[in-house]
């Protein structure tokens, strides 16, 4: 086995790609660690707003939180519908792009990009918050190079498969909610036998003083940032794809157990910080401790399972970018179907991955990450836009999609989607106004961009599509041989090899070689070139009554190479309008990527302008010369045999 089959994983054939389907449980933590590991960061991003009131502040977490677990709730039942009308895949593109038309699916198609992006970023940053308060002191200063090595090891990891992902991330997945359960379970155990007042083991950070009073304006805010908490819902219906049969019903089971579990997680959090006076710490101070981490050791206390929990949180966090990495390739593919991305995002790769959108992924995550220095607070703002505004498409959509269908159910169906869409709907216009200025903006001005690109991409195949496609029999007007021009520098087996191929293709053959001398020395001295040509070249194939190569001498004074050849091939082809013009281009080929670097790169410059001064009369054709490898003997033709040996006593043919 190679290091690289050792590290990524053999290569899968196409009959292997149903044993890559998975369950209902490993889609847990493959299509569920970003919902779920959201509640890790999601109540901190609301809380971090409610800073300016002090301790009273703490108090409004409860009520911003339950109400963003009834949304949660409206999703979770609009989504369970989608699945069912979707059995091979129903996310916001793919709905949007069936019920509402081209501009609203491309919306969604922008957004959700966006958003899997922003996953991926929010999901590693916040994991490393979670580590740096372990010691901020020492770790605060590397949170940069941190994500990035996380991000790193994520893609390792991803680009082994599917099921192998989701056997992986099982295990953390597991650590994360069980630690965090029993923190809540202790945690409300202990506020009850105390009246509601209980100790804190660790005590949290002192809130500062209020410094604002509450207003409307604050609490759209908070709820706004707070909304983060449902990002990552949408990927189950994305990828229903990716389970076994019967497919919608692990789906939704995987679902079903994802939202509970974050309606849990959601409303322990909110009521811990409630009773234990726990609020946000500054994420720029160099004594930034995580909401979690406080509210572990405020019930727990900071020893072996204050750092098991720790470390189940910074594990399940940073694998939270497996959502993005699950379903993001997934979407560029359905987008490329339909030809508003590159091509390449339909290419398999050796896993039965769509490996092109895990390494598009990978790169913006990178530079996201870089241009916000890793702090997840930063990257909040810009988060929740691209999600609710998929969720409010998809569930719009759905409306549609139920209204066209009809018979038994569909009224209901309608309402329940149509709730989901003006629920999110409404929160898109929210978290929009309560984060434009902090970021938000940027999400706004990015999803057209995205469009006007996506469409641009589509009338170039469009206008491709219209070039190359051809009705008609093959045309056998001006078929005649072409003018093959073949570069040479000097005689040697690398030129020798290119003649005899071209002396195959055609009798008009023009070798050209330029002198880069002055003029003097070429009236004085002749080309080094021509006397070996006519001893090489000119005398062997009168011998043979072949046609004789025209050889062309181009000057050049300033020492160019390429350029002279570019500008006498299309100097040849406009003199003959009406012949085809093939270039050969001899060039040696080495073993070893190093032995590149010793050789001049004339004839890959040469076929690159070529390519893009050329037409479509001119051909290009590629003459290797192998080195480190024996030479081919020359083949015999018969017709070109001027004597022929017959062994005494037998008759001639």
């Amino acid at each position: 086995m190679s290091f690289f089959d050792l590290l990524f994983g053999r290569p899968l054939a196409n009959s292997e790609q149903r044993a890559e389907h998975i369950g209902a449980a490993p889609g847990v933590p493959i299509f569920g660690l970003d919902a779920l590991t959201s509640a890790a960061y999601g109540p901190e991003a609301a809380l971090a707003l409610l800073i300016p009131l002090g301790i009273g502040g703490v108090r409004y977490i409860v009520p911003v939180s339950f109400a963003i677990i009834v949304l949660l709730v409206i999703v979770f039942f609009s989504y369970r519908q989608t699945i069912d009308a979707y059995p091979n895949g129903g996310g916001s593109y793919t709905v949007a792009s069936e019920n509402l038309g081209k501009l609203p699916s491309l919306l969604a198609a922008a957004a959700l990009m966006i958003d899997y992006v922003l996953t991926a970023a929010v999901g590693i940053s916040a994991g490393v918050g979670a580590l740096v308060s372990v010691d901020p002191g020492q770790l605060h200063r590397h949170t940069l190079a941190l994500c990035l090595g996380i991000l790193f090891l994520l893609t390792i990891v991803n680009l082994r498969g599917v099921r192998e992902t989701g056997v992986a991330f099982l295990i953390p997945t597991c650590l994360f909610v069980g630690t965090l359960l029993v923190v809540i379970g202790v945690g409300l155990f202990k506020a009850a036998i105390s009246g509601g007042h209980p100790h804190p083991v660790v005590a949290p950070p002192q809130l500062p003083a209020a410094t604002e009073a509450v207003s409307l304006w604050l609490m759209l805010k908070v709820f706004s940032s707070g909304c983060a908490a449902l990002t990552g819902v949408e990927a189950v219906s994305n990828g229903v794809t990716a389970f076994r049969d019967p497919r919608c019903g692990n789906a939704k089971k995987t679902l079903t157990v994802i939202i509970s579990v974050l309606i849990v997680l959601l409303a322990g959090i909110a009521l811990l910080c409630r009773i234990y006076g726990i609020g946000a710490v500054d994420p720029n101070s160099p004594h930034y401790q995580s909401v979690i981490s406080e509210l572990t050791a405020a019930v727990m206390g900071r020893g072996v399972f204050y750092y098991t929990t720790i470390a189940g949180i910074l594990i399940a966090l940073s694998l939270s970018a497996n959502t993005a990495f699950a379903d993001f390739p997934r979407l560029t593919r359905a987008i490329a179907n339909n030809k508003y991305l590159p091509g390449v995002f339909i290419i398999r790769g050796r896993r039965l991955l769509y490996s092109h959108g895990i390494y598009a992924l990978v790169i913006f995550t990178a530079i996201l990450l870089i241009v916000f220095g890793g702090v997840t607070d930063r990257l909040i703002p810009l988060y929740a836009i691209g999600a609710f505004l998929a969720f409010t498409l998809s569930q719009a959509g759905m409306v549609v999609h139920w209204k066209r269908l009809g018979g038994k159910g569909a009224g209901w169906h309608m309402f329940v989607n149509g709730v989901g869409a003006f629920a999110t709907g409404v929160t898109v216009i929210v978290v929009l106004i309560a984060k434009f200025a902090e970021g938000a903006w940027v999400t706004a001005v990015m999803v057209p961009l995205l469009i006007l690109l996506m469409l641009r991409v589509k009338k170039h195949y469009n206008r491709v599509a219209a070039q190359v496609d051809f009705k008609k029999p093959i045309c056998l007007d001006d078929i005649d041989p072409p003018i093959v021009l073949i570069p040479i520098d000097r005689w040697s087996r690398i030129s020798e090899k290119g003649l005899r191929f071209a002396l195959m293709l055609s009798q008009d053959i023009r070798a050209l070689h330029v002198h880069t001398g002055d003029d003097q020395d070429i009236e004085d001295k002749d080309d080094e070139l021509t006397p070996v040509w006519q001893h090489m070249v000119v005398e062997p194939l009168e011998a043979a009554k072949l046609p004789i190569p025209k050889l062309i001498i181009l000057r050049s004074p300033y020492r160019f190479i390429v350029q002279p050849l570019v500008e006498e091939i299309m100097k040849i082809e406009a003199e003959n309008p009406h012949r085809q013009i093939a270039v050969m281009v001899p060039e040696l080929v080495v073993s070893k990527w190093w032995q590149n670097l010793l050789h001049n790169q004339r004839a890959q410059v040469l076929k690159l302008l070529l390519l893009v001064k050329g037409s479509q009369r001119v051909v290009v054709i590629n003459i290797p010369w192998y080195f480190n490898q024996p030479a081919s003997p020359p083949v015999q033709n018969k017709s070109h045999t001027t004597a022929k040996t017959v062994p005494p006593g037998a008759k001639a043919n």
